[in-house]
Protein backbone atom coordinates (compact mmCIF):
# COMPACT_ATOMS: atom_id res chain seq x y z
CA UNK A 1 0.00 0.00 0.00
CA UNK A 2 2.52 2.56 1.05
CA UNK A 3 4.80 1.67 -2.19
CA UNK A 4 1.97 2.18 -4.14
CA UNK A 5 1.11 5.41 -2.76
CA UNK A 6 4.12 6.79 -3.04
CA UNK A 7 4.21 5.58 -6.96
CA UNK A 8 1.06 8.03 -6.97
CA UNK A 9 2.15 10.66 -5.03
CA UNK A 10 5.65 10.81 -6.95
CA UNK A 11 3.89 10.53 -10.39
CA UNK A 12 1.69 13.95 -9.38
CA UNK A 13 4.79 15.40 -7.60
CA UNK A 14 3.38 17.64 -5.21
CA UNK A 15 5.70 20.36 -5.10
CA UNK A 16 6.71 20.31 -8.50
CA UNK A 17 2.91 20.85 -9.57
CA UNK A 18 2.10 23.39 -7.13
CA UNK A 19 5.28 25.80 -8.42
CA UNK A 20 3.93 25.09 -11.74
CA UNK A 21 0.83 26.09 -11.54
CA UNK A 22 -0.16 27.97 -8.66
CA UNK A 23 0.36 31.11 -9.41
CA UNK A 24 -1.31 30.75 -13.31
CA UNK A 25 -3.98 29.38 -10.71
CA UNK A 26 -4.48 32.82 -8.51
CA UNK A 27 -4.38 34.65 -12.27
CA UNK A 28 -7.14 32.77 -13.03
CA UNK A 29 -9.50 32.67 -10.21
CA UNK A 30 -7.52 35.43 -7.67
CA UNK A 31 -8.26 34.81 -4.16
CA UNK A 32 -10.70 31.91 -5.19
CA UNK A 33 -7.71 29.46 -5.34
CA UNK A 34 -8.35 27.45 -2.67
CA UNK A 35 -12.19 26.58 -3.62
CA UNK A 36 -10.93 26.04 -7.63
CA UNK A 37 -8.52 23.31 -5.81
CA UNK A 38 -11.61 21.51 -3.82
CA UNK A 39 -13.67 21.94 -6.90
CA UNK A 40 -11.24 20.64 -8.85
CA UNK A 41 -10.40 17.49 -6.68
CA UNK A 42 -14.32 16.21 -6.74
CA UNK A 43 -14.38 14.98 -10.08
CA UNK A 44 -10.71 13.76 -9.57
CA UNK A 45 -11.71 11.70 -6.49
CA UNK A 46 -15.01 10.58 -8.02
CA UNK A 47 -12.68 9.33 -10.73
CA UNK A 48 -10.27 7.62 -8.60
CA UNK A 49 -13.31 5.46 -7.47
CA UNK A 50 -14.05 4.29 -10.87
CA UNK A 51 -10.62 3.52 -11.29
CA UNK A 52 -10.48 1.71 -8.69
CA UNK A 53 -13.85 -0.94 -9.63
CA UNK A 54 -12.34 -1.08 -13.00
CA UNK A 55 -9.06 -2.12 -11.35
CA UNK A 56 -10.79 -4.59 -9.11
CA UNK A 57 -12.66 -6.52 -12.29
CA UNK A 58 -9.37 -6.24 -14.58
CA UNK A 59 -6.17 -5.15 -13.03
CA UNK A 60 -4.40 -4.31 -16.42
CA UNK A 61 -1.25 -2.15 -17.04
CA UNK A 62 -3.59 -0.62 -20.12
CA UNK A 63 -6.03 1.17 -17.33
CA UNK A 64 -8.05 3.63 -19.29
CA UNK A 65 -7.58 1.94 -23.24
CA UNK A 66 -8.04 -1.37 -21.90
CA UNK A 67 -11.11 -0.45 -19.50
CA UNK A 68 -12.58 1.96 -22.42
CA UNK A 69 -12.38 -0.63 -25.25
CA UNK A 70 -14.37 -3.64 -23.29
CA UNK A 71 -17.21 -1.40 -22.24
CA UNK A 72 -17.63 0.69 -25.61
CA UNK A 73 -15.05 -0.94 -28.28
CA UNK A 74 -11.99 -0.51 -30.17
CA UNK A 75 -12.37 2.96 -31.77
CA UNK A 76 -13.42 4.45 -27.80
CA UNK A 77 -10.87 2.64 -26.24
CA UNK A 78 -8.22 3.70 -28.73
CA UNK A 79 -8.64 7.24 -28.01
CA UNK A 80 -8.90 7.06 -24.33
CA UNK A 81 -5.35 5.52 -25.12
CA UNK A 82 -4.06 7.93 -26.96
CA UNK A 83 -5.50 10.74 -24.75
CA UNK A 84 -2.90 9.00 -21.85
CA UNK A 85 -0.02 9.24 -24.57
CA UNK A 86 -0.38 12.56 -25.73
CA UNK A 87 -1.25 13.88 -21.88
CA UNK A 88 2.40 12.30 -21.02
CA UNK A 89 4.13 13.65 -24.32
CA UNK A 90 2.95 16.81 -23.81
CA UNK A 91 3.58 17.46 -19.31
CA UNK A 92 6.98 16.83 -20.25
CA UNK A 93 7.46 19.79 -21.71
CA UNK A 94 6.30 21.44 -18.47
CA UNK A 95 8.26 19.03 -16.03
CA UNK A 96 11.21 19.12 -18.01
CA UNK A 97 11.20 22.78 -18.11
CA UNK A 98 10.53 23.40 -14.57
CA UNK A 99 13.53 20.66 -13.51
CA UNK A 100 15.59 22.61 -15.96
CA UNK A 101 15.31 25.97 -14.72
CA UNK A 102 15.59 25.55 -11.01
CA UNK A 103 18.71 23.38 -11.51
CA UNK A 104 19.62 26.54 -13.32
CA UNK A 105 18.70 29.01 -10.59
CA UNK A 106 21.09 27.25 -7.81
CA UNK A 107 24.00 27.55 -10.03
CA UNK A 108 25.93 30.77 -9.31
CA UNK A 109 23.31 34.10 -8.94
CA UNK A 110 20.44 31.87 -11.28
CA UNK A 111 20.85 34.23 -14.40
CA UNK A 112 21.52 31.30 -16.20
CA UNK A 113 18.15 30.15 -15.88
CA UNK A 114 17.00 33.04 -18.54
CA UNK A 115 19.25 31.29 -20.93
CA UNK A 116 16.00 29.50 -23.36
CA UNK A 117 18.68 27.80 -25.09
CA UNK A 118 20.46 26.77 -22.27
CA UNK A 119 17.19 25.77 -20.53
CA UNK A 120 15.76 23.91 -23.49
CA UNK A 121 19.28 21.84 -23.83
CA UNK A 122 19.58 20.62 -20.36
CA UNK A 123 15.32 20.03 -20.28
CA UNK A 124 16.12 17.37 -23.56
CA UNK A 125 18.99 15.93 -21.68
CA UNK A 126 17.00 15.33 -18.77
CA UNK A 127 14.08 13.81 -20.73
CA UNK A 128 17.54 11.71 -21.91
CA UNK A 129 18.52 10.60 -18.65
CA UNK A 130 15.10 9.78 -17.25
CA UNK A 131 14.05 7.30 -20.13
CA UNK A 132 17.58 6.16 -19.81
CA UNK A 133 16.88 5.13 -16.14
CA UNK A 134 12.95 3.82 -16.80
CA UNK A 135 14.45 1.64 -19.40
CA UNK A 136 16.81 -0.36 -17.29
CA UNK A 137 14.01 -1.00 -14.52
CA UNK A 138 11.06 -0.59 -12.95
CA UNK A 139 12.37 -1.67 -9.40
CA UNK A 140 15.43 0.99 -9.47
CA UNK A 141 12.69 3.53 -10.35
CA UNK A 142 10.80 2.67 -7.23
CA UNK A 143 13.61 3.09 -4.76
CA UNK A 144 14.14 6.57 -6.48
CA UNK A 145 10.99 7.36 -5.92
CA UNK A 146 10.93 6.94 -2.46
CA UNK A 147 13.64 8.79 -1.98
CA UNK A 148 12.66 11.75 -4.17
CA UNK A 149 9.16 11.77 -2.20
CA UNK A 150 11.01 12.12 1.03
CA UNK A 151 12.84 14.84 0.40
CA UNK A 152 9.82 16.24 -1.10
CA UNK A 153 7.73 16.34 1.88
CA UNK A 154 10.68 17.30 4.06
CA UNK A 155 10.64 20.47 1.97
CA UNK A 156 6.79 21.03 2.34
CA UNK A 157 6.58 20.88 5.80
CA UNK A 158 9.78 23.49 6.06
CA UNK A 159 8.07 25.85 3.67
CA UNK A 160 4.92 25.92 5.51
CA UNK A 161 6.50 25.78 9.33
CA UNK A 162 8.55 28.95 7.87
CA UNK A 163 5.73 30.74 5.98
CA UNK A 164 3.27 29.69 9.37
CA UNK A 165 6.05 31.31 11.93
CA UNK A 166 6.46 34.61 9.39
CA UNK A 167 3.06 34.90 9.35
CA UNK A 168 2.74 34.54 13.39
CA UNK A 169 5.51 36.59 14.12
CA UNK A 170 4.42 39.79 11.76
CA UNK A 171 7.35 39.33 10.29
CA UNK A 172 6.32 40.34 6.63
CA UNK A 173 2.99 42.27 5.70
CA UNK A 174 0.71 39.46 5.05
CA UNK A 175 -3.29 39.15 4.12
CA UNK A 176 -5.59 37.82 6.78
CA UNK A 177 -7.35 34.53 6.05
CA UNK A 178 -11.25 34.45 4.68
CA UNK A 179 -13.76 32.24 4.10
CA UNK A 180 -14.86 34.01 1.40
CA UNK A 181 -11.51 32.66 -0.59
CA UNK A 182 -13.79 29.09 -0.24
CA UNK A 183 -16.68 30.46 -2.07
CA UNK A 184 -17.21 29.90 -6.08
CA UNK A 185 -20.06 32.06 -5.94
CA UNK A 186 -17.59 35.02 -5.18
CA UNK A 187 -15.50 34.68 -8.58
CA UNK A 188 -15.74 37.78 -10.54
CA UNK A 189 -14.93 36.07 -13.65
CA UNK A 190 -16.60 32.53 -14.13
CA UNK A 191 -14.56 31.78 -17.08
CA UNK A 192 -11.20 32.04 -15.04
CA UNK A 193 -12.59 30.17 -12.60
CA UNK A 194 -13.41 27.33 -14.91
CA UNK A 195 -9.67 27.95 -16.16
CA UNK A 196 -8.58 27.45 -12.72
CA UNK A 197 -10.23 24.28 -12.16
CA UNK A 198 -8.67 22.89 -15.33
CA UNK A 199 -5.09 23.96 -14.24
CA UNK A 200 -5.96 22.40 -10.83
CA UNK A 201 -7.23 19.33 -12.22
CA UNK A 202 -3.33 18.95 -13.54
CA UNK A 203 -2.08 19.14 -10.09
CA UNK A 204 -4.07 16.11 -9.06
CA UNK A 205 -2.95 14.00 -12.21
CA UNK A 206 -0.83 11.24 -11.67
CA UNK A 207 -2.09 9.30 -9.12
CA UNK A 208 -3.47 6.64 -11.43
CA UNK A 209 0.28 6.00 -11.88
CA UNK A 210 0.00 3.23 -9.27
CA UNK A 211 -2.82 1.22 -11.46
CA UNK A 212 -0.78 1.50 -14.76
CA UNK A 213 1.79 -0.72 -12.92
CA UNK A 214 -0.98 -3.15 -11.23
CA UNK A 215 0.57 -6.05 -12.45
CA UNK A 216 3.81 -5.37 -10.61
CA UNK A 217 1.55 -5.25 -7.08
CA UNK A 218 1.32 -8.15 -5.09
CA UNK A 219 -2.33 -7.59 -4.09
CA UNK A 220 -3.01 -6.08 -8.41
CA UNK A 221 -7.06 -6.05 -7.51
CA UNK A 222 -7.02 -4.19 -4.46
CA UNK A 223 -4.42 -2.31 -3.43
CA UNK A 224 -3.21 0.14 -6.17
CA UNK A 225 -7.23 1.30 -6.17
CA UNK A 226 -6.70 1.96 -2.87
CA UNK A 227 -3.77 4.06 -3.09
CA UNK A 228 -5.04 5.99 -5.43
CA UNK A 229 -7.81 7.07 -3.62
CA UNK A 230 -5.22 7.83 -0.63
CA UNK A 231 -3.45 10.03 -3.07
CA UNK A 232 -5.54 11.93 -3.36
CA UNK A 233 -6.53 12.96 0.11
CA UNK A 234 -3.13 13.43 0.92
CA UNK A 235 -2.61 15.84 -2.41
CA UNK A 236 -6.11 18.09 -1.73
CA UNK A 237 -4.50 18.35 2.06
CA UNK A 238 -0.88 19.26 0.68
CA UNK A 239 -1.97 21.67 -1.89
CA UNK A 240 -4.94 23.62 0.24
CA UNK A 241 -2.52 24.01 3.10
CA UNK A 242 0.46 25.27 0.87
CA UNK A 243 -1.85 27.40 -0.79
CA UNK A 244 -3.37 29.34 2.18
CA UNK A 245 -0.49 29.84 3.60
CA UNK A 246 1.05 31.39 0.48
CA UNK A 247 -1.72 33.42 -0.03
CA UNK A 248 -1.78 34.90 3.12
CA UNK A 249 1.69 35.79 3.03
CA UNK A 250 2.07 36.77 -0.32
CA UNK A 251 -1.45 37.94 -1.02
CA UNK A 252 -3.04 37.98 -4.82
CA UNK A 253 -1.90 41.19 -5.87
CA UNK A 254 -0.31 41.62 -9.55
CA UNK A 255 2.82 43.33 -8.15
CA UNK A 256 6.23 42.69 -6.17
CA UNK A 257 5.77 38.58 -4.73
CA UNK A 258 2.18 38.55 -5.45
CA UNK A 259 0.90 35.60 -6.30
CA UNK A 260 -0.70 37.05 -9.09
CA UNK A 261 1.66 38.59 -10.50
CA UNK A 262 2.56 37.59 -14.03
CA UNK A 263 6.27 38.23 -14.11
CA UNK A 264 6.45 35.22 -11.30
CA UNK A 265 3.83 32.81 -11.91
CA UNK A 266 6.05 29.91 -13.39
CA UNK A 267 8.12 30.37 -10.06
CA UNK A 268 6.29 31.36 -7.35
CA UNK A 269 8.16 29.52 -4.47
CA UNK A 270 11.53 30.42 -5.98
CA UNK A 271 10.18 34.25 -4.96
CA UNK A 272 8.81 33.54 -1.48
CA UNK A 273 11.82 30.56 -0.84
CA UNK A 274 14.06 33.35 1.74
CA UNK A 275 10.92 34.49 3.34
CA UNK A 276 10.21 30.88 4.57
CA UNK A 277 13.90 29.32 4.86
CA UNK A 278 15.94 32.53 5.41
CA UNK A 279 19.32 31.42 3.89
CA UNK A 280 17.91 27.52 3.61
CA UNK A 281 15.82 29.04 0.70
CA UNK A 282 18.02 27.00 -1.60
CA UNK A 283 16.88 23.75 -0.15
CA UNK A 284 13.16 24.31 -1.61
CA UNK A 285 14.74 25.32 -5.06
CA UNK A 286 16.89 22.21 -4.92
CA UNK A 287 12.99 20.21 -3.85
CA UNK A 288 11.15 22.23 -6.34
CA UNK A 289 14.20 20.39 -8.96
CA UNK A 290 14.02 17.43 -7.27
CA UNK A 291 10.18 17.18 -7.80
CA UNK A 292 10.13 18.02 -11.30
CA UNK A 293 12.90 15.56 -11.85
CA UNK A 294 11.05 12.34 -10.12
CA UNK A 295 7.55 13.38 -11.91
CA UNK A 296 9.47 12.65 -15.39
CA UNK A 297 10.34 9.32 -14.58
CA UNK A 298 6.89 9.03 -13.36
CA UNK A 299 5.06 10.24 -16.38
CA UNK A 300 7.34 7.79 -18.87
CA UNK A 301 6.42 4.77 -16.70
CA UNK A 302 2.71 4.74 -16.81
CA UNK A 303 2.77 6.25 -20.31
CA UNK A 304 4.91 3.57 -21.88
CA UNK A 305 3.09 0.81 -19.87
CA UNK A 306 -0.43 2.10 -21.48
CA UNK A 307 1.47 1.89 -25.06
CA UNK A 308 2.87 -1.82 -23.98
CA UNK A 309 -1.29 -2.43 -23.24
CA UNK A 310 -1.93 -1.28 -26.87
CA UNK A 311 1.18 -3.52 -28.27
CA UNK A 312 0.12 -6.25 -26.39
CA UNK A 313 -3.85 -6.22 -27.52
CA UNK A 314 -2.61 -5.18 -31.47
CA UNK A 315 -4.21 -1.10 -30.80
CA UNK A 316 -0.35 -0.63 -31.88
CA UNK A 317 2.26 -2.35 -33.58
CA UNK A 318 4.16 -5.34 -32.31
CA UNK A 319 7.02 -2.84 -31.62
CA UNK A 320 5.54 -1.54 -28.55
CA UNK A 321 4.75 -4.77 -26.63
CA UNK A 322 8.27 -6.02 -26.84
CA UNK A 323 9.83 -6.48 -23.48
CA UNK A 324 13.54 -6.10 -22.84
CA UNK A 325 14.70 -9.73 -21.88
CA UNK A 326 17.80 -8.27 -19.39
CA UNK A 327 15.47 -5.57 -17.31
CA UNK A 328 12.21 -6.94 -18.11
CA UNK A 329 10.82 -3.49 -19.10
CA UNK A 330 8.39 -1.78 -22.17
CA UNK A 331 11.62 -1.09 -23.89
CA UNK A 332 10.57 0.11 -27.17
CA UNK A 333 7.22 1.91 -25.69
CA UNK A 334 9.82 3.75 -23.35
CA UNK A 335 12.38 5.01 -26.29
CA UNK A 336 9.44 5.55 -27.89
CA UNK A 337 8.05 7.61 -25.18
CA UNK A 338 11.08 9.72 -24.91
CA UNK A 339 12.27 10.63 -28.56
CA UNK A 340 8.61 11.41 -28.79
CA UNK A 341 8.82 14.00 -26.19
CA UNK A 342 11.92 15.40 -26.80
CA UNK A 343 10.54 16.32 -30.27
CA UNK A 344 7.54 18.05 -29.28
CA UNK A 345 9.25 19.85 -26.22
CA UNK A 346 12.18 20.89 -28.53
CA UNK A 347 9.41 21.57 -31.38
CA UNK A 348 7.33 23.70 -29.25
CA UNK A 349 10.04 26.05 -27.73
CA UNK A 350 11.18 27.33 -30.90
CA UNK A 351 7.78 27.97 -31.38
CA UNK A 352 7.26 29.78 -28.64
CA UNK A 353 9.98 31.25 -25.62
CA UNK A 354 7.04 30.96 -22.75
CA UNK A 355 4.92 27.40 -23.22
CA UNK A 356 4.57 26.44 -19.85
CA UNK A 357 0.89 27.54 -18.86
CA UNK A 358 -0.34 26.44 -22.03
CA UNK A 359 1.34 22.54 -21.62
CA UNK A 360 -0.41 22.53 -17.98
CA UNK A 361 -3.46 23.39 -19.50
CA UNK A 362 -2.77 21.21 -22.81
CA UNK A 363 -2.50 18.23 -20.46
CA UNK A 364 -5.27 19.20 -18.37
CA UNK A 365 -7.49 18.97 -21.53
CA UNK A 366 -5.95 15.27 -22.51
CA UNK A 367 -6.51 14.47 -18.89
CA UNK A 368 -9.92 15.27 -18.71
CA UNK A 369 -10.84 13.90 -21.78
CA UNK A 370 -9.43 10.09 -20.87
CA UNK A 371 -10.88 10.41 -17.18
CA UNK A 372 -14.33 10.92 -19.05
CA UNK A 373 -14.31 8.22 -21.07
CA UNK A 374 -13.16 6.11 -17.94
CA UNK A 375 -15.81 7.11 -15.71
CA UNK A 376 -18.32 6.58 -18.16
CA UNK A 377 -16.75 2.74 -18.88
CA UNK A 378 -17.10 2.26 -15.43
CA UNK A 379 -20.84 2.81 -15.57
CA UNK A 380 -21.09 0.70 -18.78
CA UNK A 381 -18.91 -2.49 -17.71
CA UNK A 382 -20.55 -2.90 -14.73
CA UNK A 383 -24.20 -2.42 -16.26
CA UNK A 384 -25.50 -5.60 -15.17
CA UNK A 385 -24.81 -5.67 -11.93
CA UNK A 386 -25.22 -1.67 -11.30
CA UNK A 387 -28.16 -2.81 -8.65
CA UNK A 388 -27.35 -5.75 -7.38
CA UNK A 389 -26.86 -3.85 -4.00
CA UNK A 390 -26.51 -0.67 -2.27
CA UNK A 391 -22.44 -0.32 -2.73
CA UNK A 392 -22.56 -1.24 -6.58
CA UNK A 393 -25.27 1.59 -6.92
CA UNK A 394 -23.17 3.95 -4.93
CA UNK A 395 -19.39 2.84 -6.49
CA UNK A 396 -20.42 1.91 -9.93
CA UNK A 397 -22.74 3.98 -10.98
CA UNK A 398 -23.63 7.47 -9.01
CA UNK A 399 -20.23 8.57 -8.25
CA UNK A 400 -18.97 7.46 -11.80
CA UNK A 401 -21.71 9.36 -13.58
CA UNK A 402 -21.44 12.43 -11.30
CA UNK A 403 -17.43 12.63 -12.21
CA UNK A 404 -17.91 11.97 -15.74
CA UNK A 405 -20.54 14.59 -15.84
CA UNK A 406 -18.44 16.79 -14.11
CA UNK A 407 -14.81 16.35 -16.25
CA UNK A 408 -17.04 16.45 -19.36
CA UNK A 409 -17.64 19.75 -18.55
CA UNK A 410 -14.34 21.25 -17.93
CA UNK A 411 -13.46 19.72 -20.73
CA UNK A 412 -16.39 21.07 -22.77
CA UNK A 413 -16.07 24.87 -21.15
CA UNK A 414 -12.53 24.69 -21.86
CA UNK A 415 -11.86 23.75 -25.32
CA UNK A 416 -14.40 26.42 -26.49
CA UNK A 417 -12.69 28.84 -24.79
CA UNK A 418 -9.52 27.64 -25.73
CA UNK A 419 -10.75 28.70 -29.18
CA UNK A 420 -10.07 32.28 -28.56
CA UNK A 421 -6.49 33.39 -30.12
CA UNK A 422 -5.91 35.70 -26.64
CA UNK A 423 -6.22 32.50 -24.47
CA UNK A 424 -3.28 31.51 -22.74
CA UNK A 425 0.30 32.71 -23.15
CA UNK A 426 1.00 31.60 -26.70
CA UNK A 427 -0.80 31.87 -30.54
CA UNK A 428 -0.46 29.05 -33.22
CA UNK A 429 -2.08 28.89 -36.11
CA UNK A 430 -4.41 32.00 -36.04
CA UNK A 431 -5.67 30.70 -32.58
CA UNK A 432 -4.57 30.10 -29.16
CA UNK A 433 -1.24 27.98 -28.72
CA UNK A 434 -3.26 25.88 -25.64
CA UNK A 435 -6.25 24.71 -28.50
CA UNK A 436 -3.16 23.64 -31.33
CA UNK A 437 -1.55 21.68 -28.28
CA UNK A 438 -4.76 20.74 -26.43
CA UNK A 439 -7.49 20.54 -28.48
CA UNK A 440 -5.32 19.65 -31.74
CA UNK A 441 -3.46 16.71 -30.44
CA UNK A 442 -6.80 14.95 -29.30
CA UNK A 443 -7.81 15.54 -32.95
CA UNK A 444 -4.59 14.11 -34.34
CA UNK A 445 -5.49 10.93 -32.77
CA UNK A 446 -8.08 10.59 -34.85
CA UNK A 447 -6.26 11.04 -38.10
CA UNK A 448 -3.34 8.65 -36.60
CA UNK A 449 -6.57 5.99 -35.64
CA UNK A 450 -8.09 6.08 -38.94
CA UNK A 451 -4.71 5.48 -40.69
CA UNK A 452 -3.35 2.42 -38.55
CA UNK A 453 -7.09 0.96 -38.83
CA UNK A 454 -6.36 0.19 -42.74
CA UNK A 455 -3.40 -1.54 -41.46
CA UNK A 456 -3.40 -5.69 -41.62
CA UNK A 457 -1.97 -6.14 -38.49
CA UNK A 458 -4.60 -3.94 -37.10
CA UNK A 459 -7.32 -5.94 -37.98
CA UNK A 460 -8.11 -7.93 -34.87
CA UNK A 461 -7.75 -5.28 -32.59
CA UNK A 462 -10.67 -2.78 -34.30
CA UNK A 463 -12.18 -6.38 -34.85
CA UNK A 464 -13.15 -6.69 -31.23
CA UNK A 465 -11.18 -9.64 -31.39
CA UNK A 466 -8.18 -9.36 -29.79
CA UNK A 467 -9.76 -7.25 -27.08
CA UNK A 468 -13.41 -7.43 -25.58
CA UNK A 469 -15.17 -8.21 -22.44
CA UNK A 470 -14.31 -11.42 -21.96
CA UNK A 471 -10.50 -11.12 -23.12
CA UNK A 472 -8.19 -11.61 -19.98
CA UNK A 473 -5.11 -10.03 -18.77
CA UNK A 474 -2.79 -10.30 -21.45
CA UNK A 475 0.06 -7.83 -20.74
CA UNK A 476 3.14 -9.30 -18.76
CA UNK A 477 3.26 -9.52 -15.00
CA UNK A 478 6.76 -8.99 -15.44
Amino acid sequence: MIASTVIGLGSTAPLYSLAATLGFIVMAAGAQAPIALIVAFVPMCLTAFAYRELNTAVPDAGTAFTWATKAFGPRAGWMAGWGVFVAGVIVMSSQTEVASKYLLLMIGDGSLAKNHALVVGLGALIIVVMTWVSYRAVEAGALTQNVLMALQYIAIIAFCIGLALAIGNGAFAHTNFSWEWFNPFAADNPAGFIQAVLLAIFIYWGWDTCLSLAEETKNPRTTPGLAALLSTVVLLITYIGMTLLAMMHAGVGTTGIGLANPDGAEDVFYALRTDALGDWGWVLVFAVFVSALSTCQTTILPTARGTLAMGVYRGLPRAFAKITPKYSTPGFSTIFMGVVSIVFYVGMSLLSGNILADTIESTSLAVAMYYTITSFACIWFFRRNLFDSGRNLVFRLVLPLIGGLMMAAVFIISAVNMFDPNYGETQLLGTSGTFVMGVGSLLLGLVVMAVWSRFPGAKEFFTGRSLNRETPVMVPES
